[in-house]
Formats: C-alpha cells, sequence, structure tokens
C-alpha cells in the first residue's frame, strides 16, 4: 500500500467476526453489583413493559430496595469463587474458546445484553481489530422477544454508533435445527444411562414469560412446546414421558403454565416419586437452572413426597453442542466464507 499517505490511519486486513450474545450477569454478587445489574435488566421494556412512569418509581424504591439482597445470596451460592465470576461467565468464556477453535476462519467473542461485557464495547472492539463483516449469534434456542429480540435491539444499537459501521446478520433461533436437537438428546440419554434409579418422567423446563405476550403474538411458547416434541421424538419416547413447563415467574399477572415448581410437586403428589429435569431454553448453565431449578423446584418436589430429583446440566461447552452451534454459524456465514 505504498500508494497510502503518511499520515493516513492505519487500514486492517478485513476480517469476519462473529458475536456471541448471552443474557448477562451482575459481575459481584454484593448490594450494588446486584443492584446495577437489576436495574439494567428490569428497565428494559421487551422484558417489562409497563408504563416507565408507573413502573419505574416502583422498580426504584421498592424492588431494587430489596431483590439484589436475596438475588445477591443466591449468586453467591453458586458463584465461581476461584475465578471471581458467575458460572454463565465462565462457561461462555469456554464456550466462545471452543468455537475459536473450530472457526479459526473467523474471530468469534462474546457479549452480554445486561452488565459486562456489554455489546456495545465488543462491536466497538471487532470493528477497530478490522471486522467489516459481523454475525450476531443470539444463544437462544428459542425466539422470544425478551431474550432473542432484545438482544438483537442491543447489536443494532451499537452498530449506528460506529462511525464506520459493518455489515452485519443476525442468526436466527435454532432450536429445530437437527444437530442442536441432536446434542440435547445425547445429553439426556447420557444422563438417563447413568442413573441408577430411572426417572418416571422427564420434565422440560423453560424460562416463563407472561401469558399475555403470547396473546400478543410472541412466538416463544410454541417454540418451547416444539422443542419438547422434537426432543421426544430423538428419543424415541411415548408422549407421557416427557413434560413442558415454564419457571421464573416474576411479578402478579399470569405467566405461561404450567409453572415448574408447582408441577413438579404435582407429580410427586401424583406418585412419581424420581423425576429428572432438563432447561432446553439454556445454552449455559446459569441462576436459573443452577440455584432455581436445583434448588427452590428440587425443594419443592421432595416436601411433596418426591424421592429422586435429577438435574440434567445445559449442553454449555459440550463437544456436540459447540460443533452443533459452528455447523449453525458456518450456514449463516455463506457468502461471507
Amino acid at each position: 500500500m505504498s500508494h497510502i499517505p503518511a499520515d493516513h490511519p492505519p487500514i486492517r486486513s478485513p476480517k469476519i467476526g462473529v458475536l456471541l450474545a448471552n443474557l448477562g450477569t451482575p459481575d459481584g454478587y454484593d448490594y450494588w453489583n446486584m443492584r446495577r445489574y437489576l436495574s439494567e435488566f428490569l428497565s428494559d421494556r421487551r422484558v417489562i413493559d409497563y408504563p416507565r412512569w408507573k413502573w419505574q418509581p416502583l422498580l426504584q424504591t421498592v424492588i431494587l430496595a430489596k431483590r439484589p439482597f436475596s438475588s445477591g445470596a443466591n449468586y453467591k451460592s453458586i458463584w465461581n469463587h476461584d475465578k471471581g465470576e458467575s458460572p454463565l461467565m465462565t462457561i461462555t468464556k469456554d464456550q466462545t474458546a471452543a468455537l475459536a477453535a473450530e472457526l479459526p476462519e473467523v474471530m468469534v467473542d462474546f457479549c452480554m445484553r445486561y452488565g459486562n461485557p456489554s455489546t456495545e464495547s465488543k462491536v466497538q472492539a471487532m470493528v477497530e481489530a478490522g471486522c467489516d463483516r459481523i454475525l450476531f449469534v443470539p444463544l437462544y434456542p428459542q425466539y422470544a422477544g425478551a431474550t432473542t429480540a432484545t438482544a438483537n435491539d442491543a447489536f443494532f444499537a451499537a452498530v449506528t454508533k460506529m462511525f464506520r459501521a459493518p455489515a452485519v446478520r443476525t442468526a436466527p433461533e435454532y432450536f429445530e435445527h437437527p444437530a442442536y436437537v441432536a446434542a440435547l438428546a445425547e445429553s439426556v440419554r447420557e444422563a438417563w444411562d447413568a442413573m441408577e434409579t430411572k426417572p418416571d418422567v422427564l420434565v422440560a423446563s423453560y424460562h416463563g414469560m407472561p401469558k399475555r405476550y403470547l396473546m400478543q403474538g410472541d412466538p416463544y411458547h410454541c417454540k418451547c412446546q416444539k422443542t419438547t416434541r422434537l426432543l421426544r421424538e430423538a428419543l424415541g419416547w411415548d408422549k407421557d414421558m416427557i413434560h413442558t413447563s415454564f419457571q421464573s415467574v416474576f411479578g402478579p399477572e399470569e405467566w405461561l403454565r404450567p409453572y415448574t415448581v408447582e408441577h413438579v410437586a404435582e407429580l410427586a403428589r401424583q406418585g412419581k416419586r424420581n423425576i429428572a429435569v432438563v432447561a432446553p431454553a439454556f445454552s449455559a448453565d446459569c441462576i436459573e437452572t443452577l440455584e432455581e431449578i436445583n434448588g427452590e423446584i428440587r425443594e419443592a418436589f421432595e416436601h411433596a413426597g418426591g424421592e429422586t430429583f435429577t438435574y440434567i446440566p445445559c449442553l454449555n461447552e459440550r463437544p456436540t453442542h459447540i460443533r452443533a452451534l459452528a455447523q449453525i454459524i458456518r450456514e449463516q456465514l455463506q457468502g461471507w466464507i
């Protein structure tokens, strides 16, 4: 590039970036870190769509006065103290490293919708590294406005701030991709084979949302139901062997039913004393799986008379999961690579 003037800004070789995105995590489990994280999360209109004039005073003066303490205690119980971070952060880093090894032809990094590293900071870093094309990959198998859509919102907002905006693509939901279904079925099959006492039923527990969102057109509920069906078909099981339920209910309005915490207790009362639970809506173990499922939901089952409760971990950095994600990413990069 001898024709470039000496005072010209440096020109980097063009690169393709793949930016993974997950929900997020607080930087610590103390009150102020939890408050900052929860404030950002619960202020997202995709998550809580109440009018701001009504919601923000309640959030800032009542909810965030107490909830950071209880949420912080829950995070402390699962915290990766050796690395000083949440399990979601540790696992996402491991997934990113594994995918970078699978996809050496592109730059792979990750961001969080809430907390750090922020979407904007990672888009900026990719652009500065020379990425003129970026594929954004929300790590949510099923689309929902409160997950996939809000992650895309943050990505597009970050791109608009770039002086030299890259060409961009967003990866779609992937719950019915054969490689993902196969990886999910493999994880269940391996767990089942390792159990001395075989469960009477498998509960597929998905993160919940207000029923009102379904009635307004959010397809998440239908995608979850189909995920369960595809998993059952891949395992070759009868319909009554897998149940679909929803967890993490928040607020006074009705959410998608049945609620997992109530459903597992009812199973125990019906004589289903041995159950397993899997969380197909989560790509990595987090507070909702490690603390809520393995804590609150387990306790509800045992208090109702249940005997054996087995939580089957998320796909995390399982080799079949990484290969499935790599295949999905390569398909979305067609025409660029």
